[in-house]
């Protein structure tokens, strides 16, 4: 599997609780683009509308060789998973106020798959105890090769 793009800001934002792998809906010219590392999945999430997941606001950029067609770079894209997936993922959302974040778009056999996890928020202090630990585990690496 190549990774395309990640979520940079999901595992410090967000407690990853349960990742699962959705297919997307694209056009030709997108495929084209995010082949050519033109994807960005930083500040986008994903929506459960109408027994239906949406991927929104990840940044596809447009591909140059197209003339007539161009889309909207950050419109909405629907995500492709099992409907007991769909209907889990809904009522995990609405009765414990998690959130959906895509982690990661890696191409799989050819075909694009998003990495989406179901997501806790963090609060400011969960984000300094981590950057902490980040440091120390550095630190630690850094005694060890010296």
């Amino acid at each position: 599997m190549r990774v395309v793009s990640t979520n940079k800001f999901a595992n410090f934002n967000y407690f990853l609780i349960e990742k699962y792998m959705a297919g997307i809906v694209l056009r030709g010219s997108e495929i084209k683009s995010i082949r050519q590392n033109g994807m960005s999945l930083n500040e986008s999430f994903v929506i459960i509308s109408k027994n239906e997941a949406w991927l929104k606001n990840a940044y596809i950029k447009p591909y140059q060789s197209v003339n007539n067609f161009s889309p909207n770079p950050r419109k909405d894209r629907k995500l492709l998973l099992n409907k007991n997936e769909i209907l889990k993922l809904r009522q995990e959302v609405e009765k414990k106020g998690l959130t959906i974040v895509p982690v990661r778009a890696v191409f799989d056999k050819n075909l694009l798959k998003i990495e989406i996890a179901l997501a806790r928020g963090k609060k400011n202090y969960d984000k300094k105890d981590d950057l902490k630990e980040r440091d120390i585990r550095r630190s630690e690496e850094r005694l060890m090769w010296l």
